[in-house]
């Protein structure tokens, strides 16, 4: 049993949830809870689980129930003191468990090959509970994959972890280096380009959207940059009513995810 807060794996799960860097470097990351672990073993991407004293009982109860809790030794499994375990979570109150999960791979060409692929290219978004929920919604409107911009916060800190409900497990994603480079390279394979963008003068509801869609939702603060609203093919806005003058970035994104969601499921009746 892990009893001790110095011990290498309790400052290795640290430094994991702390350090953006360290988490690139090592191509890992932490998540917490039974659903989240869960969803981290059926793909087997799990490389060592954590359990607190209290919660080994139900570890043990899962393992003979047959749900997911690998029983061959190829996930090393750790005890830690309850005291310690609370030490090395993030929430305030723990479920008990704890993994070390490697960081899902894509390939950008298979991500791309359907010809109505749809993307949510997000430049910039800097809340971690804004990314969570964007990336939770395009699962639910059905949207091919997310393209990051290397400026938005790190997909694989816990708050964005927590914040997805799983769907960092379900949805694709790419980070690029620099928009406006990928929106060109994305315009060349076919896609359209589409803008949230205060100052267009069409709808988003007004537009027949095309096969091949990537829509662009910009930072909270700044919206869109000049470069990467410049490149689009069209810019939409969303109507508002009174003295606003924005939504969430997150509502934003959903609105154009499932208006793109509806106007193609009209097509297809």
């Amino acid at each position: 049993m892990i009893a001790s807060s110095s011990n290498s794996h309790i400052k290795r799960i640290q430094k994991l949830m702390k350090n953006a860097r360290f988490r690139r470097q090592e191509q890992a990351f932490i998540v917490e809870g039974w659903k989240m672990a869960d969803e981290a073993l059926v793909r087997g991407l799990v490389k060592s689980l954590y359990l607190s004293e209290r919660a080994e009982g139900e570890y043990t109860k899962r393992q003979q129930s047959g749900k997911p809790a690998p029983t061959d030794g190829s996930v090393p499994v750790h005890i830690v003191s309850d005291r310690c375990f609370r030490d090395m979570a993030d929430t305030i109150n723990p479920q008990g468990i704890l993994a070390e999960v490697s960081m899902p791979r894509y390939d950008r060409e298979q991500i791309l090959s359907s010809r109505r692929a749809a993307l949510l290219c997000l430049e910039d978004i800097q809340d971690p509970g804004n990314l969570g929920t964007i990336m939770r919604t395009a699962e639910g409107a059905g949207m091919t994959a997310l393209v990051l911009s290397k400026g938005c916060v790190d997909l694989f800190n816990p708050k964005v972890v927590r914040s997805t409900m799983g769907a960092l497990f379900r949805v694709p994603y790419l980070v690029c280096d620099d928009m406006s480079t990928e929106v060109e390279r994305l315009k060349q394979e076919g896609f359209v380009i589409y803008a949230a963008h205060l100052s267009a003068e069409r709808d988003y509801t007004d537009e027949h959207y095309a096969d091949r869609a990537a829509v662009l939702i910009g930072n909270e603060a700044g919206g869109l940059s000049d470069a990467v609203s410049g490149r689009a093919d069209t810019l939409l806005k969303i109507p508002m009513e009174g003295e606003l003058e924005s939504l969430n970035a997150a509502v934003s994104a959903a609105l154009f995810m499932y208006e793109l969601y509806r106007s193609r499921k009209n097509v297809l009746q």
